[in-house]
């Protein structure tokens, strides 16, 4: 597949406010350096339309906020790209690598996560995916059921039955991700983690869960969270993320959020994460 990559002049303060308004009009990879921003879209997702809005949102940026330049990337191996660039890293109680990448040492009381990707969303090196990862020892008890939505590489829910849940249900709109999250549920040796293709329909009928977990992003929350709720047990608990600072009382304010109690908001960098308890 080609990819349209654009090649933005921003101050870098600025570059997470902008990535996640370039999410939303789906683009998937980015790179930043110092106040250079790349990002790539598949060319079949690009067009003038998007152009004129990502220029417009760049003007409220003032200064010298530009896109620079243009460029058509032909195919290539991504498998060769993502070994090149994705790194162990230790998140919270979790060591997360690929397993490409070998570990020599002790583990100590880390627990071990082995992630290929094949998409950059859902590595841990996602400020969203950080903050969840990080919270989740708190959120997870033994024999928890979790749900979790927009499930990617299926990182959540097997960090979630590794810290003790009983089982996990994960859904994804992705034909990739529904692939590499079976994939990594091999690498990791876990149990009763089942993914399914599509939304919220796919969710099993009369199905309950302690813990739901939706790592998205606002628009898509603000739709899924009334359908989501609907499968959440008395007293379950709902970690959302994929959400900046600025989004925290919109999303406090919605109708269905305002019937669950709000136990705290976390913060890595812009971004934050929100956990409500039924």
């Amino acid at each position: 597949m080609e990819y349209v990559e654009l090649r933005i002049s921003l101050q870098d303060d600025f570059h997470e406010l902008l990535i996640a308004e370039l999410f939303n009009l789906d683009f998937e990879g980015f790179e930043q350096e110092d106040d250079l921003l790349l990002a790539t879209i598949p060319s079949n997702r690009f067009d003038d339309t998007k152009r004129e809005e990502i220029e417009k949102k760049l003007m409220s940026f003032g200064g010298e906020a530009s896109i620079l330049s243009e460029k058509i990337i032909a195919p290539q191996n991504w498998n060769e790209e993502w070994e090149r660039s994705i790194k162990p890293q230790t998140i919270g109680k979790f060591y997360v690598h690929p397993s490409w990448s070998t570990f020599d040492g002790e583990l100590d009381d880390k627990i071990e996560l082995m992630i290929d990707p094949k998409m950059a969303f859902g590595t841990g090196y996602h400020a969203t995916t950080r903050v969840m990862l990080e919270w989740l020892p708190e959120v997870i008890y033994e024999g928890n059921r979790v749900l979790d939505a927009g499930t990617g590489t299926g990182i959540l829910a097997i960090a979630a039955l590794k810290l003790g849940a009983h089982s996990a249900f994960g859904f994804d709109i992705d034909e990739w991700s529904e692939t590499n999250a079976r994939e990594n549920i091999l690498l990791n040796e876990v149990d009763n983690f089942e993914v399914r293709l599509g939304s919220t329909e796919v969710i099993p009928e009369g199905e309950k869960f302690d813990v739901i977990l939706a790592n998205i992003n606002r628009n898509t929350l603000i739709e899924l969270i009334p359908e989501l709720l609907k499968f959440l047990n008395d007293g379950g608990q709902f970690l959302l993320s994929g959400l900046l600072e600025e989004d925290e009382e919109v999303m406090l304010n919605q109708p269905s959020l305002k019937k669950l109690t709000h136990v705290d908001t976390r913060r890595h960098d812009e971004w934050i994460a929100l956990l409500f308890k039924s």
